[in-house]
């Protein structure tokens, strides 16, 4: 398939670009809304590598009627590469194509992902050590910001690194904010050495009751938060329209963020009181390339 730098939207066919567009708007999540700024040709990327990602989690997550999810998302590792030689069989993948033609997206990107998928399917993550941990953040955060950064336009270097930092603490945040929902499916995504250092027990029937929870949690949050300032510095030496998304989607995490370190995690199952009027002035601002 060729490109067509001068058209509008990706070289696909109507009918795929709305498959993948539909697959975002099944999800039910604010992700389709929040690309909407994009211009055409790369909100059509991201919905593609959106609904990618969105099919593989599904598999992981047991929510297919896969009854092997290791067996399929390695399909899918096959299903990628056969992309890389100009192989489709269906509407995401020519979207897929057309997406990584366009961008000159990696597919060891994609790959990340799969890998990343896999780690939830086999035994239950508990308590993993700190670079098991990392490698977990690259693979469902990071790799997916890489894909996106090239999309979005940014120079490679600094997308790169905006998808190290950014991904992390994005996904610090998400642990952070579902450690009942985890322990009560049986995992600790809580690095080990942390839970030793606060005296937390490795038991996902145990942790929600320990008295050092609290303080693992702020320490996390903290590292959370320095991945944000990392990545704030970052976006402000690239083009802004190339980060607006970024920007977007670290605001609205940092209002949760915050609320989790106002709320704390001495008692995990509180609900998480997140004010949504803030939430959208903080993502209002930021797409309009005001630093939070």
């Amino acid at each position: 398939m060729g490109l067509n730098n001068k058209s509008l939207g990706l070289v696909c066919a109507p009918s795929d670009l709305r498959y993948v567009e539909e697959i975002v708007a099944r999800s039910g999540t604010s992700f389709g809304r929040g690309m909407k700024i994009l211009p055409q040709a790369r909100r059509e990327g991201m919905y593609a590598v959106y609904a990618f990602c969105r099919v593989v989690d599904d598999i992981a997550d047991g929510d297919t009627s896969h009854a092997d999810p290791l067996k399929a998302l390695k399909e899918w590792r096959e299903r990628v590469a056969g992309l890389y030689e100009g192989k489709t069989s269906d509407a995401l993948d020519r979207a897929l194509l057309a997406t990584i033609e366009r961008y000159h997206l990696r597919r060891d990107d994609f790959y990340a992902i799969i890998d990343g998928m896999a780690m939830d399917c086999e035994a239950p993550i508990v308590a993993p050590d700190e670079n098991t941990l990392d490698i977990y953040c690259d693979r469902v955060a990071s790799a997916v910001g890489r894909l996106s950064a090239r999309i979005f336009g940014m120079p490679l270097d600094k997308g790169d690194r905006l998808a190290y930092h950014l991904g992390r603490a994005l996904q610090l945040t998400n642990i952070l904010r579902d450690v009942a929902e985890d322990a009560h499916r049986g995992r600790i995504y809580l690095p080990k050495e942390l839970l030793e250092r606060f005296s937390v027990p490795e038991d996902p029937k145990e942790i929600l009751y320990a008295r050092g929870l609290d303080g693992l949690g702020r320490v996390l949050a903290a590292r959370a938060q320095d991945h944000f300032r990392r990545a704030e510095k970052i976006m402000k030496q690239c083009p802004k329209e190339t980060v607006r998304p970024a920007r977007i989607m670290a605001a609205a995490y940092k209002v949760t963020l915050a609320a989790l370190q106002k709320r704390g995690w001495q008692h995990p199952e509180t609900p998480l009181r997140v004010c949504q009027v803030r939430k959208k002035g903080k993502m209002l601002l930021a797409s309009l390339g005001v630093s939070l």
